[in-house]
């Protein structure tokens, strides 16, 4: 490991140690990453869902070979958002581009090579419906480990559980027992994603024994990073959120042109000068 990546993991790590938890944006590309570096977080993530927008194709879906978003197409990206910033950076490595234990080993080594500080690993299965099985999903924690530890650096293992998000009969329930089958496989943080009410949330910080990483952003209960953090969680990310809302303001520019002829929307646009100065750093 390059000496600046091994003080990025370091800071990431200390950050996951603090008494206080930290909020963490997610970037899609080199641009949004310098921006929201500029705004005084400690640390970025990526989100797939946001390369794979940028790129026009769908999240998370293997169905079509044409639309996939490819392990290669990825880490292009995550190069560039990691050379873009001085921050730590966590990447989104969806489900570690394959079922097998050797293939999530594999995926980690190049999230190391191109200097991520720390990464997803997700227990959603896109080639069925429903989560990987249980034993199977904690040997490809102990796979993405062992890789860490073969390496001689580190990296900040994020363990990912989708119960919430595939209808399971107790997605709390399984998401506690996965957490802590994860943690004890080697994660560092788990995140499971999807939970949307404060007593949900408190239920998962108090039964984990770990840092846990909760999303916001989407659901239809807004949640605040200080609350979120004055309970417990510690660590507190957007996924696609920004990236939405980015493609959400191209779609409202596009309707204003054609539908008023009015260019309202260029009001909140950051200033070219300021665009300039900001990328030539």
């Amino acid at each position: 490991m390059m000496a600046v990546q091994i003080e990025k993991v370091k800071t990431f790590k200390a950050l996951h140690a603090a008494e206080r938890g930290f909020v963490m944006p997610n970037a899609w590309d080199a641009g949004s990453a310098v921006v929201l570096a500029s705004g005084g977080v400690s640390a970025i993530g990526t989100t797939s869902a946001g390369i794979a927008f940028s790129l026009g194709k769908p999240d998370f879906d293997i169905r079509d070979a044409a639309s996939v978003l490819t392990r290669e197409e990825m880490f292009q990206r995550l190069r560039q958002i990691v050379e873009a910033v001085p921050l730590p950076v966590n990447g989104d490595l969806e489900d570690g581009y394959g079922a097998e234990p050797q293939s999530v080993a594999e995926t980690i080594g190049l999230a190391m090579a191109v200097g991520l500080a720390g990464g997803n690993i997700e227990d959603n299965n896109p080639r069925a419906e429903g989560l990987y099985e249980e034993v199977l999903s904690v040997e490809r924690i102990k796979a993405a480990k062992a890789t860490i530890e073969a390496s001689g650096g580190d990296f900040v293992l994020n363990a990912k559980i989708d119960a919430f998000l595939v209808g399971m009969a107790d997605p709390l329930g399984t998401a506690i027992r996965r957490a802590n089958l994860y943690l004890e496989a080697g994660a560092d943080c788990v995140y499971p994603c999807g939970p949307n009410d404060l007593d949900t949330i408190k239920t998962l910080v108090r039964e984990i024994a770990g840092p846990v990483n909760i999303v916001i952003g989407w659901g239809t209960i807004p949640l605040s990073v200080p609350v979120l953090l004055d309970i417990g969680v510690k660590r507190v990310s957007l996924g696609g959120s920004i990236a939405r809302s980015a493609l959400g303001l191209v779609r409202r520019s596009v309707r204003e042109l054609c539908d008023e002829g009015t260019i309202k929307f260029a009001a909140d646009q950051i200033g070219q000068q300021e665009l300039n100065a900001l990328f030539s750093r």
